[in-house]
């Protein structure tokens, strides 16, 4: 951040070590509760004194867990105080009990917490199709709400994670007309991920002032740019959601003349979290950023770069360090994005591979020294519009296979 007096309007910086604490007001646990068999972390609380703005988005699959429709319509009266999770149970498909025992969960919460049950939003993550341990999870709460703290947003971050390797978080301070606010989060998300929003998870937290019907807009839009262009291995999760929370704790306004420095702010947030999502996809050895322009729209862009990330051969081939770039082109050509052939321009970490539709040719050092890296960008220009899209995936491993084989057992 620039060092001056008044920091100019929209200056961003990110915070070291920031999480979901970060903002002022806000308080969070996570602690152990006995639902996961591993003896992790498996509930978090996060909390704000002050009744604050929110805002969610949620996953769009028919099939879905009682949180879902339980928050969507807590959110929609747009006051909320805390947000209760717990991992290694979805309840998910567990019929009227599992309703029930969602409703309990934020029972719980506000009778320890002294608020309107209302004002808590529930949240659940893990097997699907298995009843709650409603007694372990109770005992839980409690333990949480005890142990609520400003500084507890590391371990709520840990307590919310399934098969996730590292824990997500960050946190940013934006200057705005009347001052700085900041902007935290925590996520989960590693298997089962094409949210399309809306098994992730994103809770934002922000100590900005701003009403619940703006607050709802500027979240939707950064879902839109951040989470629905992500993709691990195409599948909708039935409790994917990103919640957010507004306190006001700062005393700053987000003005009219403030909303866009606020949205680029939460939606590179949000975009942080995506991308740390796909890096921890399941089995994951690189993340990938698929950039595709020239598009007939910004629709096609998305729909040409989503199919190319859920290829299961563009996958493999990432992870076998293969620039198969047939492999690319024919899942632009059947994702339903307008496409001519002759048009074409693929480029593989900056490296040209196609222009106008003809092949160039890759000497074997480059061929083989292309997907060495961690980080593997695509770049596809169809030469037909203006529309654009990027979005992020990872490769597919033998290990995907395996945890996922492995997960119910």
């Amino acid at each position: 951040m620039a060092h001056s007096e008044h920091p100019p309007l929209g200056e961003m910086r990110r915070i070291p070590g920031g999480n979901v604490t970060t903002p002022l007001g806000f308080s969070a646990a996570g602690v152990t509760c006995g639902i996961k068999k591993s003896g992790k972390p498996d509930l978090a609380i996060i909390h704000t004194d002050i009744p604050a703005a929110c805002g969610g988005v949620f996953t769009t699959n028919k099939v879905r867990a009682a949180c879902v429709d339980i928050n969507r319509e807590r959110v929609a009266k747009g006051t909320a105080q805390t947000i209760v999770v717990n991992s290694g149970n979805a309840n998910a498909f567990t019929g009227k009990q599992g309703y029930a025992d969602a409703l309990a969960m934020c029972e719980s919460a506000a009778l320890a917490l002294h608020i309107d049950t209302e004002s808590v939003l529930g949240c659940s993550t893990g097997v699907i199709g298995e009843p709650m341990p409603m007694e372990c999870v109770c005992a839980g709460i409690a333990e949480a709400v005890a142990g609520l703290s400003s500084t507890g947003g590391n371990a709520a971050a840990e307590a919310i994670l399934t098969t996730d390797l590292v824990a997500k978080t960050i946190a940013c301070e934006v200057t705005l007309s009347g001052g700085s606010v900041n902007i935290g989060a925590i996520a989960k998300g590693s298997g089962m991920i094409e949210p399309n929003m809306a098994t992730m998870f994103c809770f934002l937290t922000t100590d900005a002032c701003i009403a619940a019907p703006a607050l709802q807009i500027v979240l939707k839009d950064a879902a839109d740019q951040s989470f629905n262009c992500l993709t691990v291995d195409g599948d909708t999760s039935t409790n994917d959601m990103t919640l957010i929370l507004a306190n006001g704790a700062s005393g700053v306004a987000v003005e009219s003349r403030d909303a866009q420095a606020f949205q680029h702010a939460l939606t590179w947030v949000c975009q942080e979290m995506a991308k740390a999502i796909a890096s921890d996809g399941e089995g994951a050895t690189k993340l990938v950023e698929i950039r595709v322009k020239g598009a007939a729209s910004d629709d096609d862009a998305r729909r040409a770069a989503k199919t190319i990330a859920n290829s299961p051969l563009v996958k493999t081939a990432l992870y076998g360090q293969d620039p198969n770039w047939g492999r690319i082109l024919a899942a632009a050509g059947r994702s339903g994005a307008e496409v001519d052939q002759s048009k074409i321009d693929l480029s593989l970490q900056d490296e040209a591979l196609v222009r106008n539709g003809e092949p160039l040719e890759l000497s074997d050092t480059i061929r083989k020294g292309l997907l060495s890296t961690d980080y593997v960008t695509i770049d596809l220009d169809l030469h037909i519009g203006e529309g654009s899209a990027v979005v992020w995936t990872c490769d597919l491993s033998y290990d995907y296979v395996k945890i996922n084989a492995d997960y119910h057992t």
